[in-house]
Protein backbone atom coordinates (compact mmCIF):
# COMPACT_ATOMS: atom_id res chain seq x y z
CA UNK A 1 0.00 0.00 0.00
CA UNK A 2 1.15 3.71 -0.83
CA UNK A 3 0.84 6.80 1.51
CA UNK A 4 -2.74 7.71 -1.37
CA UNK A 5 -4.83 4.61 -0.58
CA UNK A 6 -5.09 5.53 3.44
CA UNK A 7 -6.67 8.80 2.58
CA UNK A 8 -4.79 10.62 4.95
CA UNK A 9 -6.89 14.40 5.25
CA UNK A 10 -4.01 16.11 6.26
CA UNK A 11 -1.45 16.59 3.78
CA UNK A 12 1.02 17.29 6.52
CA UNK A 13 0.73 13.85 7.89
CA UNK A 14 1.07 11.87 4.95
CA UNK A 15 4.56 13.60 4.50
CA UNK A 16 5.44 13.03 7.57
CA UNK A 17 4.93 9.50 7.61
CA UNK A 18 5.96 9.52 4.34
CA UNK A 19 9.36 10.53 5.57
CA UNK A 20 10.02 7.82 7.77
CA UNK A 21 12.41 4.85 6.33
CA UNK A 22 13.42 1.93 7.59
CA UNK A 23 16.65 1.60 9.27
CA UNK A 24 17.96 -1.30 7.75
CA UNK A 25 17.10 -0.42 3.84
CA UNK A 26 16.89 3.91 4.27
CA UNK A 27 15.61 3.83 0.70
CA UNK A 28 12.31 2.16 1.42
CA UNK A 29 9.63 4.50 3.35
CA UNK A 30 7.28 2.47 5.43
CA UNK A 31 4.48 2.75 3.14
CA UNK A 32 7.31 1.18 0.23
CA UNK A 33 7.45 -1.44 3.04
CA UNK A 34 3.97 -1.95 3.26
CA UNK A 35 4.56 -2.56 7.10
CA UNK A 36 1.83 0.21 7.77
CA UNK A 37 -1.63 -1.58 7.78
CA UNK A 38 -3.86 1.55 9.02
CA UNK A 39 -3.67 5.06 9.55
CA UNK A 40 -6.67 7.13 11.09
CA UNK A 41 -6.07 10.67 12.01
CA UNK A 42 -8.36 12.92 14.63
CA UNK A 43 -8.08 15.94 15.67
CA UNK A 44 -4.14 15.99 16.18
CA UNK A 45 -3.94 12.70 16.85
CA UNK A 46 -2.92 10.03 14.65
CA UNK A 47 -3.46 5.98 15.43
CA UNK A 48 -1.19 3.61 13.05
CA UNK A 49 -1.14 0.22 13.10
CA UNK A 50 2.05 -1.32 11.95
CA UNK A 51 2.99 -5.07 10.63
CA UNK A 52 6.42 -5.81 11.09
CA UNK A 53 7.90 -7.85 8.59
CA UNK A 54 8.77 -10.75 11.32
CA UNK A 55 7.81 -11.01 14.79
CA UNK A 56 10.59 -9.33 16.86
CA UNK A 57 12.16 -7.37 13.83
CA UNK A 58 14.42 -4.50 16.00
CA UNK A 59 13.87 -1.56 13.13
CA UNK A 60 10.36 -1.90 14.31
CA UNK A 61 11.10 -0.20 17.61
CA UNK A 62 13.54 2.57 15.34
CA UNK A 63 10.62 2.95 12.92
CA UNK A 64 8.12 3.57 15.77
CA UNK A 65 10.65 6.23 16.98
CA UNK A 66 10.80 7.92 13.86
CA UNK A 67 7.25 8.13 13.18
CA UNK A 68 6.86 9.82 16.51
CA UNK A 69 9.32 12.29 16.06
CA UNK A 70 7.78 13.46 12.60
CA UNK A 71 4.63 13.71 13.78
CA UNK A 72 5.88 15.48 17.25
CA UNK A 73 7.22 18.06 14.48
CA UNK A 74 4.08 18.75 12.94
CA UNK A 75 2.22 19.17 16.40
CA UNK A 76 0.64 15.84 16.16
CA UNK A 77 0.63 13.03 18.96
CA UNK A 78 0.95 9.45 17.94
CA UNK A 79 -0.77 5.44 19.54
CA UNK A 80 0.71 3.01 17.37
CA UNK A 81 -0.26 -0.81 17.32
CA UNK A 82 2.08 -3.55 16.22
CA UNK A 83 -0.18 -6.12 14.26
CA UNK A 84 0.65 -9.61 14.26
CA UNK A 85 -1.97 -11.60 12.09
CA UNK A 86 -1.67 -11.84 8.93
CA UNK A 87 1.66 -11.91 9.25
CA UNK A 88 3.59 -9.56 7.03
CA UNK A 89 4.77 -10.76 3.24
CA UNK A 90 6.96 -9.52 0.95
CA UNK A 91 4.03 -9.34 -1.55
CA UNK A 92 3.35 -6.25 0.31
CA UNK A 93 6.42 -4.27 -0.68
CA UNK A 94 4.93 -1.48 -2.93
CA UNK A 95 6.44 -1.90 -6.83
CA UNK A 96 7.59 1.48 -6.41
CA UNK A 97 9.45 0.02 -3.12
CA UNK A 98 10.67 -2.96 -5.60
CA UNK A 99 12.19 -0.57 -7.87
CA UNK A 100 13.70 1.19 -5.28
CA UNK A 101 15.12 -1.63 -3.94
CA UNK A 102 16.68 -2.44 -6.85
CA UNK A 103 17.95 0.96 -7.66
CA UNK A 104 19.95 0.81 -4.45
CA UNK A 105 21.64 -2.86 -5.26
CA UNK A 106 19.17 -5.41 -3.69
CA UNK A 107 17.27 -7.90 -5.93
CA UNK A 108 13.93 -7.50 -4.84
CA UNK A 109 11.78 -10.77 -3.80
CA UNK A 110 10.61 -13.24 -6.49
CA UNK A 111 8.34 -15.58 -6.77
CA UNK A 112 7.85 -18.20 -3.49
CA UNK A 113 8.30 -21.12 -5.91
CA UNK A 114 11.50 -19.31 -7.60
CA UNK A 115 13.20 -18.14 -4.28
CA UNK A 116 13.05 -22.18 -3.05
CA UNK A 117 14.28 -22.99 -6.20
CA UNK A 118 17.01 -19.82 -6.06
CA UNK A 119 17.81 -20.66 -2.20
CA UNK A 120 17.35 -24.48 -2.02
CA UNK A 121 18.15 -25.76 -5.13
CA UNK A 122 20.82 -22.90 -6.50
CA UNK A 123 19.03 -22.57 -9.50
CA UNK A 124 20.21 -19.13 -11.24
CA UNK A 125 17.01 -17.05 -11.96
CA UNK A 126 18.20 -14.16 -9.85
CA UNK A 127 19.25 -11.31 -12.02
CA UNK A 128 21.90 -8.93 -10.55
CA UNK A 129 20.86 -5.61 -9.91
CA UNK A 130 23.82 -3.91 -11.23
CA UNK A 131 23.88 -5.95 -14.88
CA UNK A 132 20.94 -7.85 -14.80
CA UNK A 133 22.18 -11.02 -15.78
CA UNK A 134 21.02 -14.29 -14.25
CA UNK A 135 24.45 -15.69 -13.42
CA UNK A 136 24.25 -15.45 -10.34
CA UNK A 137 25.28 -17.92 -7.07
CA UNK A 138 24.59 -17.72 -3.40
CA UNK A 139 27.39 -16.90 -1.40
CA UNK A 140 25.11 -17.61 2.40
CA UNK A 141 21.55 -17.85 2.79
CA UNK A 142 21.81 -14.73 5.01
CA UNK A 143 22.94 -11.38 3.82
CA UNK A 144 23.45 -8.10 5.59
CA UNK A 145 19.99 -8.76 7.58
CA UNK A 146 18.40 -12.43 8.35
CA UNK A 147 15.71 -11.14 5.99
CA UNK A 148 18.03 -11.13 2.99
CA UNK A 149 20.61 -13.69 1.19
CA UNK A 150 24.23 -12.88 -0.05
CA UNK A 151 24.42 -13.30 -3.67
CA UNK A 152 27.54 -12.81 -6.22
CA UNK A 153 27.32 -11.90 -10.14
CA UNK A 154 29.52 -14.40 -12.18
CA UNK A 155 29.52 -11.55 -14.75
CA UNK A 156 30.09 -8.48 -13.13
CA UNK A 157 31.56 -10.03 -9.87
CA UNK A 158 29.34 -7.91 -7.88
CA UNK A 159 28.02 -9.23 -5.05
CA UNK A 160 24.72 -8.13 -3.91
CA UNK A 161 21.85 -8.63 -1.00
CA UNK A 162 18.54 -10.72 -2.13
CA UNK A 163 15.21 -9.87 0.10
CA UNK A 164 13.70 -13.19 0.36
CA UNK A 165 10.23 -13.75 -0.33
CA UNK A 166 8.17 -13.80 2.86
CA UNK A 167 4.48 -15.45 2.85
Amino acid sequence: MVAADFNIPDPAVETALSAVKDPEVPVLSIFDLGVVREVEVRDKHVAIKLTPTYSGCPAMDTIAMDIRTELAAIGYTCQIEMVLSPAWSTDWISEEGCRKLEEYGIASPLSAEMDKRVLLDGERLLPCPQCKSTNTKMISQFGSTACKALFRCEDCLETFDYFKCLK
